[in-house]
């Protein structure tokens, strides 16, 4: 029997999406290891209301520390909270989000405890009683497997890769002080550029593009379908399309962009480079549009249309918004 330690992040007192698909990894682990899951949660005034939501996604021990100073993230405190925490669970893996502030508080708890960090990790696996996790290699090229020689492993999941899977439990709730120490570094603002639009990690519907638009004059076709589709579409891209100066890198989706799991998916002159399928590959149904009847797209897609992109979306856009002008 062996428990898994799962960071859930908060951000002013509120849980992160990420927090649920953490649980929910670690979940499936300790499910693996006949153990338990205990959840920390480290935030600001609500922290403690909030994070007993994480009891839906399989936590059976949930350890707030809240505090007013702890409403943005202060890497030394919770460093220093998670290596107590470890200390008295003494689990077997603790789990993080592969976020910018899991990867940061990770590389930070592996230094302070001197252990092996798994990181951006795409499945976990028990065998011989010990966490394996796979994990892209390369750009995307290939996957590695590896297996963690000390205890506890150290392991960042990629988001949108573990779903939040709902696996209610009775959770017990329990309080912890904040710790004393004397900050290196102080997190005093976090300041979000302006967004009209959803971030390609967050939306329903993405209706991502490639080089088959030829050229970033035509990506007003994209910009029609995704008004279409309604205020749950935003637009994403392909590493080249980025690459050429096309898009922002904020809509890249693949390897070296950002993960997406939306429930509908548009890969639009896409050929599927392994680089962007690592991107978007869980998607719940993936339609791609391609002239090319032998692009590695169309082997993930759930729809496929072989044809001429410029002629394909001006129709799909005009038969969406009949559809859509129908159901009122």
């Amino acid at each position: 029997m062996a428990d898994i330690l799962a960071y859930a992040e908060t951000r002013a007192g509120a849980l992160r999406p990420v927090a649920g698909e953490v649980v929910a990894a670690a979940r499936a682990v300790a499910d693996q290891m006949n153990g338990q899951v205990v959840a920390l949660v480290v935030g600001g005034p609500g922290s403690a209301e909030a994070a007993s939501d994480l009891s839906r996604f399989g936590a059976d021990r949930i350890l707030v520390c809240e505090a007013e100073s702890l409403n943005l993230y202060q890497p030394d405190a919770s460093v220093e909270l998670l290596a107590s925490v470890t200390a008295s669970v003494s689990p077997a893996a603790v789990l993080f989000a592969a976020s910018a502030q899991g990867k940061d508080l990770a590389a930070r708890v592996a230094a302070r405890l001197d252990l092996a960090l798994g990181s951006e990790a795409t499945e976990i696996e028990v065998e011989g009683g010990s966490p394996v996790i796979s994990r892209p290699m390369y750009g995307g090229k290939a996957y590695g497997r590896f297996r963690f020689l000390q205890s506890p492993a150290l392991i960042s999941i990629r988001p949108n890769v573990f779903p939040a899977t709902a696996d209610p439990r009775e959770a017990v709730v329990e309080s912890l002080a904040a710790p004393q120490v004397t900050p290196t570094t102080r997190v005093v603002s976090i300041e979000a550029a302006e967004r009209t639009t959803l971030d390609v990690r967050e939306a329903p519907v993405v209706v991502a593009g490639g080089r088959g638009l030829q050229d970033a004059s035509n990506w007003q076709l994209l910009e029609d379908l995704g008004e279409a589709l309604g205020d749950d579409a935003t637009l994403g891209a392909s590493r080249a399309v980025v690459d050429a100066g096309w898009r922002p890198h904020s809509e890249q989706v693949g390897q070296t962009g950002k993960v997406v799991s939306p429930n509908l998916y548009f890969a639009v002159g896409i050929s599927g480079a392994i680089q962007h399928l690592a991107g978007m590959r869980t998607a719940g149904v993936i339609v791609a549009v391609n002239k090319d009847a032998e692009a590695p797209i169309f082997g993930v897609a759930n729809y496929g249309v072989v044809g001429d992109l410029f002629e394909v979306l001006p129709r799909l856009t005009e038969e969406i918004r009949a559809v859509r002008r129908s159901d009122g």
